[in-house]
């Protein structure tokens, strides 16, 4: 095992060992333990009681941050014309649809969400190899395709993410940003952990929320009381 530097060691002695932390503490004491010189990210994961192996205990779902994510979020639209004002107006950051096809079919994939339309994801099927590796494939249930592009595009740059939970029944998730003010953290938090308690499957037995971790990148992880929320 590597060994600590100094600053990994000051931030672990601030963590006080078997204690679980309300969300209101773990917020604030993540910004603490912090000591990168860039904005990192702030990530929490999730341990749900499902077997995300059975089709009716996957959880998948998206929210909208109250606070947004602190990420300059780049969209690209992939519409027909006579969507293009309309994504372009909404904010989205590249617009079009057979030559951007031809740039991801050559490998660039240089862009956080893609949007489309119904119409268009036959297209889109041959580059799944491109896409779907790097969690670009719009997809429905996500609100990324769908023929209200300017809603969608508004959404995600305000701040809405998608999740899933992984093969290890974890659910990861970026909610903001160190720089943020603990109750911005908190409130970005609370909302993800609102959704996926409302989206529990019916199958579901037992504890559904078993753990909660809260950290920054590179920093400890701060464990919640999963009953403080």
């Amino acid at each position: 095992m590597a060994k600590l530097t100094k600053k990994q060691k000051e931030a672990h002695s601030k963590i006080e060992k078997d204690k679980l932390y309300s969300l209101e503490e773990a917020s604030a004491l993540v910004k603490e333990i912090t000591s990168t010189k860039f904005d990192a990210s702030v990530d929490i994961a999730v341990r749900l009681g499902v077997d995300p192996r059975k089709a009716n205990q996957m959880v998948r779902g998206v929210v909208t941050l109250p606070h947004g994510t602190g990420k300059d979020v780049k969209v690209l639209a992939l519409v027909t014309p006579d969507k293009e004002a309309e994504a372009k107006e909404a904010g989205a950051d590249y617009v079009g649809l057979d030559e951007y096809l031809d740039k991801i079919k050559n490998g660039w994939t240089d862009v956080d969400v893609i949007i489309t339309m119904p119409s268009v994801m036959g297209k889109l099927g041959p580059l799944g190899r491109v896409l779907g590796p790097r969690g670009l494939m719009p997809n429905p249930k996500t609100g990324t395709v769908t023929m209200d592009i300017a809603k969608a595009v508004s959404e995600v740059k305000a701040g809405k993410i998608d999740f899933k939970v992984d093969k290890t029944g974890i659910v990861h998730a970026a909610i903001g940003k160190v720089s943020f003010s603990p109750d911005k953290i908190a409130g970005n938090a609370k909302e993800l952990l609102e959704t996926l308690n409302k989206m529990k499957p019916t199958a579901a037995k037992g504890v559904y929320m078993k753990s909660i971790f809260l950290s920054s990148t590179m920093s400890p992880s701060v464990q919640l009381d999963p009953k403080s929320v």
